[in-house]
């Protein structure tokens, strides 16, 4: 039996959403640990953080709708090493500067 159409861009738009939340709870647990510290150099990993929730929901919803088309793209080679780099950047800063 095989999966109905658009449920595999379904699947992956979830999975990349889901990350992109978890990713955002993650901002806010850093924006209160800022603010508590009185802001400074504790905004670092804040920004970074939130500038990698977006792109997460932002390369979420392009693989999704890349895949609901009859002939799917691959997904360029450059893109997952982007948000590999922004995740690492981010957990760096949080470990470095908290």
């Amino acid at each position: 039996m095989t999966a109905p159409t658009g449920a595999q861009a379904e699947r992956t738009g979830l999975a990349w959403r889901r990350t992109a939340l978890a990713s955002a709870a993650c901002t806010m647990l850093l924006l209160h640990m800022a603010a508590q510290r009185h802001w400074g150099a504790a905004l670092i990993p804040v920004l970074l953080s939130a500038g990698t929730s977006a792109l997460l929901a932002v390369v979420g919803a392009s693989r999704e709708r890349a895949l609901r088309i009859a002939e799917p793209a691959a997904m360029p080679r450059l893109l997952p090493a982007v948000v590999s780099l922004a995740v690492t950047a981010t957990s760096t800063s949080v470990f470095i500067l908290h």
